[in-house]
C-alpha cells in the first residue's frame, strides 16, 4: 500500500512543484487583476465538469463495477463510448454558447468582460473530452495496480502551460492568456498520448480493442452491470459535485468582491491543495482498488487494517501541514507569489484567505480516506445525502460571511463545510468504528508532537516575519 502511496505523492510532489513554478510565473506576468480572473474562470469551467464526471465520480463508481463485472472489456467500452458522448455533445453546446457559460460561472462579470473572457472559455473547454478519455484508461490502469503514470502525467500539463508562459513573456495580457488556453489543450493532448502508451506496454490494449469488436454482440450480457453503474453513478455524481459547486459559488460570489478577489481564492487554494493532494488524495487513489476488493470478497477486517493505517498516517502529516500553513501563512504567500504584478497588498489577502482554507486541511483530507469506504461498499446515495447537507452549510456561511470578511470569508465557509461533511462521513461509517481506529498510543503522539512543532514554528516564525516587513 505505501509503495503505491509513495508512487503517487512523488507523482503529485513532481506535478506541484510544477504547478508552483507556473503559478509563480503567472502571478509575475498578470498579476491579480481582470485578465487572470478571465483565465482563471476560462480553466475552472472544464475543470469543473472534469471533477464532475471525470475523476470524481466516474473513478469511484467504475472501479468497484468494473472488478465486479465478468465481461470487463465489453462493459469498460460501453461505458466509456456513453460518456465520452455525453462530453461531446456539453463540449459542443459550450462552443455554442460560450458567453451563456461564461455568464453563469462570472455573474459579477460585466458584459464587456463576459464578451473577452468567452473565446477563453471555449478553448479551454476542449480540455475535458480529452481529460475524460485519459481518466478512463486510468481507472484500468490503477484497477491493475499501476500508478505512476497518472501520478506523473499531470505534470504535463503544467509543463505546457509554463513552456506558454515563457513563450508570451512581454506580450499583452490578452495574449498571454491566449497562450495559456491553448497550453491547457496540449496539456490534455499530452497526458492522454503518455496513458495511450502505458495501457499499450502493459498489454491491455487487446482489452479496449475486444470491448469494441464485441460490443454490439455481447452488450445484452452487461445489462445488468450498467444499470447497477448507472443507478450508482448519479448519487456519486450529485456527490462530487458538491465540492465543485462550492468551488463554483465561491468564484461567483467572489466576481462581486474587488479586482482580484478570484485570484487570491485561486493562489490561496493552490497551496491547500498540495499537502491535501500530496497525501490525502494519493493516499486515497492507492487505497481505493485494494479496499474495493476486500470489501467485495467480505474480507472486512483486512479492509479496517489498511484504512487505519492510512488514517494514522494522514493525521500526522496533515496535522503538521494544518500548523505549518496556519503559522507561516504570510512567509509561503511571500515566497511563492510576491514579485513582478503581484504586490504586498495582494500577499495580504491571499494569506488571509489561505489561514481560513488550512483550519480545514485535516477535516477534508481524513474526510477523502473514510468516504472511499462508502464508495467501495457501494454506497453512493448516503455520501450524496452528506456532500448535500456540506454545500447547504457551505451556502449558509458564504452568504453570512462575505459582507464582515470579504473572500477570506468564502474560505471560512468552505471549511465549516468541510467539518461537517466529515463528521457525518464518520457517523456512516460508524462512530464505534472510528473510536476503536483513535484508540491507539499515537492519539497521544499526535498531541505531543503537535504542541512540539507548534512552539518551534512560532519561535521560527517570529524571526522570519521581521526578514519579509
Amino acid at each position: 500500500m505505501f509503495k503505491a502511496i509513495f508512487t503517487n505523492s512523488f507523482g503529485i510532489l513532481l506535478s506541484r512543484i510544477l504547478g508552483f513554478i507556473r503559478d509563480l510565473l503567472t502571478a509575475s506576468a498578470l498579476g491579480a487583476n481582470i485578465y487572470s480572473d478571465i483565465f482563471f474562470i476560462a480553466f475552472k469551467l472544464p475543470n469543473l465538469f472534469r471533477r464532475i464526471f471525470a475523476e470524481g465520480a466516474f473513478t469511484q463508481v467504475f472501479i468497484p463495477a468494473f472488478a465486479r463485472t465478468k465481461h470487463k472489456a465489453v462493459f469498460s467500452v460501453n461505458i466509456f463510448l456513453t460518456f465520452l458522448s455525453i462530453i461531446l455533445l456539453i463540449t459542443l453546446i459550450v462552443n455554442l454558447f460560450p458567453a451563456l457559460f461564461t455568464k453563469a460561472i462570472a455573474v459579477g462579470f460585466n458584459a464587456q468582460t463576459i464578451t473577452i473572457a468567452s473565446p477563453f472559455v471555449v478553448i479551454n473547454f476542449w480540455y475535458l473530452p480529452l481529460i475524460f478519455t485519459m481518466t478512463f484508461l486510468s481507472g484500468i490502469l490503477q484497477y491493475k495496480h499501476h500508478f505512476a503514470t497518472t501520478a506523473f502525467s499531470t505534470a504535463l500539463l503544467n509543463l505546457s502551460l509554463i513552456g506558454a508562459l515563457l513563450l508570451s513573456r512581454n506580450q499583452e495580457e490578452s495574449v498571454i492568456v491566449h497562450y495559456l488556453s491553448f497550453g491547457v489543450v496540449l496539456g490534455g493532448v499530452l497526458q492522454l498520448i503518455a496513458h495511450i502508451i502505458a495501457i499499450y506496454k502493459l498489454g491491455l490494449m487487446k482489452l479496449i480493442i475486444g470491448g469494441v469488436k464485441y460490443l454490439r454482440v455481447k452488450s445484452i450480457t452487461i445489462r445488468q452491470d450498467t444499470k447497477k453503474f448507472r443507478k450508482n453513478f448519479f448519487p456519486a455524481m450529485w456527490g462530487n459535485s458538491t465540492a465543485q459547486v462550492s468551488a463554483f459559488l465561491d468564484t461567483l460570489l467572489a466576481s462581486f468582491l474587488m479586482s482580484g478577489s478570484i485570484s487570491y481564492l485561486y493562489y490561496a487554494n493552490r497551496i491547500f491543495q498540495l499537502p491535501l493532494a500530496l497525501f490525502a488524495i494519493a493516499t486515497s487513489v492507492a487505497l481505493f482498488p485494494k479496499i474495493a476488493r476486500y470489501l467485495k470478497n467480505g474480507d472486512d477486517i483486512k479492509a479496517t487494517q489498511n484504512l487505519a493505517k492510512a488514517f494514522w498516517f494522514l493525521a500526522f502529516i496533515l496535522t503538521a501541514s494544518t500548523i505549518g500553513g496556519i503559522i507561516l501563512s504570510q512567509e509561503i504567500t511571500w515566497l511563492l507569489f510576491q514579485r513582478g504584478e503581484f504586490h504586498e497588498s495582494d500577499t495580504q489577502n491571499t494569506m488571509a484567505v489561505l489561514q481560513m482554507y488550512m483550519i480545514g486541511l485535516l477535516p477534508f483530507g481524513l474526510q477523502k480516506l473514510f468516504v472511499l469506504w462508502l464508495y467501495a461498499k457501494e454506497l453512493q446515495m448516503q455520501a450524496a445525502k452528506i456532500a448535500t447537507i456540506s454545500l447547504v452549510t457551505y451556502i449558509t456561511f458564504a452568504l453570512l460571511f462575505i459582507s464582515p470578511f470579504g473572500v477570506a470569508g468564502l474560505a471560512l465557509a468552505s471549511t465549516l463545510g468541510g467539518f461537517i461533511s466529515f463528521f457525518f462521513t464518520i457517523r456512516t461509517f460508524g462512530i464505534k468504528n472510528f473510536f476503536a481506529i483513535l484508540r491507539s498510543k499515537n492519539s497521544i503522539y499526535l498531541g505531543v508532537g503537535a504542541l512540539l512543532f507548534t512552539l518551534l514554528l512560532l519561535s521560527i516564525h517570529s524571526y522570519t516575519i521581521h526578514f519579509i516587513i
